[in-house]
Order: structure tokens, then sequence, then C-alpha cells
């Protein structure tokens, strides 16, 4: 008996009874095949019979997102297979071929909870329209093993390892299209990085204030001076505005939350995000991550709601100043403010790449004092994670949604860092962040001396008495 498809290539789907008949006719059709648990491989646009959902997720899903290009015999929904069908998979060109690793980044950084309509009229599948093209277009006429937009990702990541400059990146792609014409890729780094965007983990240009009183953000957005001090938002000239505007001091601000949730969004990364809940030490007396430490249990203790779930976050904040011209002639500090996960086990979660870098708070000076200034979209976010959480698809438990919080539990900084980060003074006469305000402390010859240090000695100590 001939299968009437026809209703998967349907766009306008909320006012068509076909679609809707024909969506019901598969439900029913794919019933008697989910698995022991209720599940059943899901063939939306958006999840590529990768991902599992029960049922009735799969009517809104198919609703939401179409019917995935190329799916023509339904194997995995009860159609019986044919002699060409093989044991491969339809790729969303409609070919044969080996499923592309980009499937599942793709699958990751699409929303969701995509609506049918969307700023503009687009739907959330049409913003990604482009991504899906590089993705079913081959590199290269017969070559078969990349696809356009896989290339793209991986020369990208070369180009970052290797610290190529903009430049050279635009040059190496104009070789690769004269020496081969028919290569499907892009012509320029910026048109590279425009698609790039699109698949998330971008940052938010703040601006700052010439004196850094306060960012032009949230209410002061729209400002043009200081609520502060008064002074312009802008750059003058001869005491006039220029014909474009260009702020004095520019805040880039990275998103935590949507970092922490690509986490969850792979398997590997999101079964190590539960690691410290089975890899603690089983001996008391060694310590080989914060986990095994009388501060981890104490705030495991203290709020006993968060720690029910082994996959909220703990985090660990640090901040130096640096020069990033490298000429050390040249008076400049700029900040990073980086993030880690402290979810992940010991060998992961110092490694370079799964740092998370938060704020790059600008110079030529040090943010002394002002430090909390630029630390207001941080701590927000932070407050957010911590009060409300953030709905996040852990692909490692049966794509499950659960609401992930996070907590701030340390931070790890040099001496003058501490000063900034905390508002104690890290000098004169009340320096020591333990003491406080009764910090033992003389002047001695134009310094600052510190003393009484042996109270802290146990009682019977030997240089309790040494003079």
């Amino acid at each position: 008996m001939t299968i009437d498809k026809s209703w998967t290539t349907i766009r306008r789907r909320g006012s068509s009874n076909e679609f809707w008949n024909g969506l019901q006719h598969f439900l029913q059709m794919a019933k008697p095949f989910v698995n022991d648990r209720g599940f059943i491989k899901c063939p939306c646009r958006r999840c590529l019979n990768n991902a599992s959902h029960q049922l009735e997720d799969l009517e809104s899903h198919i609703f939401r997102n179409d019917f995935m290009f190329g799916y023509n015999q339904w194997i995995h929904h009860g159609e019986p297979a044919t002699a060409n069908a093989g044991t491969t998979e339809a790729g969303p060109s409609g070919g044969i071929h080996e499923r592309d690793e980009m499937f599942d980044v793709l699958d990751n950084i699409i929303s969701e909870d995509a609506d049918e309509d969307a700023v503009g009229g687009l739907s959330s599948n049409e913003q990604y329209d482009d991504l899906f093209a590089a993705l079913r277009s081959e590199l290269y006429p017969g070559v078969s093993s990349f696809s356009s937009l896989n290339f793209l990702v991986k020369l990208m990541h070369l180009k970052v390892l290797n610290k190529w400059t903009n430049k050279s990146f635009d040059e190496l792609l104009k070789l690769l299209k004269l020496a081969f014409p028919k290569i499907d890729l892009v012509g320029s780094h910026y048109e590279a990085k425009k698609m790039m965007t699109k698949m998330g983990l971008g940052y938010s240009s703040i601006h700052v204030c010439k004196n850094d009183c306060a960012l032009f953000w949230k209410e002061n957005s729209l400002k043009d001076t200081c609520p502060v001090c008064l002074e312009s938002r802008w750059k003058l000239q001869s005491g006039k505005r220029s014909g474009k505007n260009v702020p004095h001091k520019v805040l880039r601000y990275f998103p935590v939350g949507l970092r922490l949730k690509r986490l969850f969004a792979t398997s590997k990364t999101a079964k190590l995000m539960r690691w410290h809940s089975t890899g603690k030490s089983k001996d008391n007396d060694i310590m080989r991550h914060p986990v095994d430490g009388k501060s981890w249990q104490e705030f495991d203790k203290r709020h006993p709601q968060f720690a029910g779930d082994v996959r909220n976050v703990r985090l660990g904040l640090t901040a130096d100043g640096f020069n990033p011209f490298g000429n050390m002639s040249l008076s400049y500090s700029m900040w990073p403010i980086v993030l880690t996960t402290y979810n992940l086990p010991p060998w992961i979660c110092m490694k370079a790449e799964y740092l998370m870098l938060s704020l790059l708070i600008p110079g030529p000076h040090s943010p002394g004092k002002d430090m909390d200034v630029f630390l207001h979209p941080l701590i927000d976010e932070l407050k957010e994670l911590w009060v409300h959480g953030l709905d996040t698809r852990d692909v490692a438990y049966e794509n499950g949604v659960f609401r992930m919080r996070a907590a701030l539990l340390w931070t790890v900084n040099d001496f003058s860092a501490r000063s900034s980060l905390s508002g104690w003074s890290g000098q004169g006469y009340r320096a020591c962040p333990t003491c406080n305000e009764d910090t033992p402390s003389m002047r001695v010859i134009r310094k600052t001396a510190y003393f009484g240090h042996r109270r802290f000695l146990p009682t019977n100590h030997h240089w309790r008495s040494n003079l």
C-alpha cells in the first residue's frame, strides 16, 4: 500500500487540514513502534531522527519544526524497509551518506522552545536555513566526507588555535577558491564570522563612562551622558561629537547561562558534569578536587535543595590584569574575568577549553575600586541563575529538560586583585582580609608594618617565646 507523504512538504501548517490529517496518520502508524520506555525517534528538522521523544512530543516537534528533508522511507516508524534502503540513513539533501557531525551541533543550538512565528515573519527554522543549506551541500562535487559547513567550522577552529590574522584567513580562502573553482566556501572572514554568529555563544558590547562611574546598560542604555559625572558617552573632537558615535570605553560581556547550557548539550560533557557526585575521594585524608573539601560539604548542608540535583553548577571566578600589547614600556591594563566549572573532573576543569571568559574589562588603567561597576552584568546573571535557574536540555539523560541553577563558590586571585573584587583595601593599616578592623599595624620609617602574627601559633609553640 502506498503511503501519502505529500503533507510533509507543506509549509503553512497552521491552516492546512491536509498537514494535520497526515501528521495524525503518521503518529498512529508509529505508535506500535515506541520502545519500552515510550520513546521513539523524532523526524522533525531539528531532531533529524537523532533524538528520541515520547509520542505526544513528536506531534508538537513536527508541527513546530517541519518534517525533515530526505526521510522518504519511514523505516523507524513502521514502514517496511526495501532492498535499497539498507541500514544507512537519508541525509537532509535526500541522498544516502554518513551522518555529518554538524547535525548534532545544529541540534544543540536551535532553541527548544522555537515558535512558529518569529520577528519579521520568519519561523525559527527559516532563521537557520543558510546553516542547513551549508550542511546539505557538498564541499566539492564528489566529496561526501565534508559538508561545506563542517569544513568552514574546522577552518575557523584552526584560525583560533594558530592565531591567524583575519587578513591571512582571507588570503587562504582566496587561494582555496583559486585552486578549487567549484569549492562551496565563503569568500572572506567577514562572511564566515557572520555565519558562525548564528551558531550562538556571542557577546554583548556595553559602553562605559569615561571615568568608570557607570555602564550605559539597562535603564542607562539610551543616555548620552553619564548619570553620575555627566561626562559625554562619546568621544569628542574639538569639543563636538564626530559624525560617527565612538564610545570612550566598551565592556565585552559573554553570557554565562548559554555557555553552561552548551555543556549539557553534548553527551560527552553532559556526563562529565556529574563527575563531582561520583568521583569523590574515598580517602578522607586526600583532597584531589574541591568536592573533597569542607567548604563544599558545608555549602551542601546549608543549601540541600541546590545540592539535591547533581547537575547544578558550581563555579569559581578568577581575575587579573595584563598588558595585551606585549610592550611593557606601554602602560595598559586589561582585565579578563574568567569562570571555571567545578562540576568537571580535576584533569579537565582547569584546561583552557573549559574556562569561560565572562567579562573583558577595558583599560588603560586597572578598574581598582570601580570593579563593582564592571561586574554588574555578571552579578545580575549569577543572581538569576541562583534564584530562578535556566531551563536546560540534558542529552545524557533521555534528552530531558531540567532547571539548571548555578552558584559561585570561590574567587581565585592574587592579593591586589582580591582587593578590587572584595572592596577591602589590600594596603594600609587594615589590609589583612582576616583581621579586618583588628589588623595589628603601625607606621615604621614611612612604611606600614604588621605584627602580632605569633598569636596564630599553637599555645605551646616554641616560637611564641623566641625573641
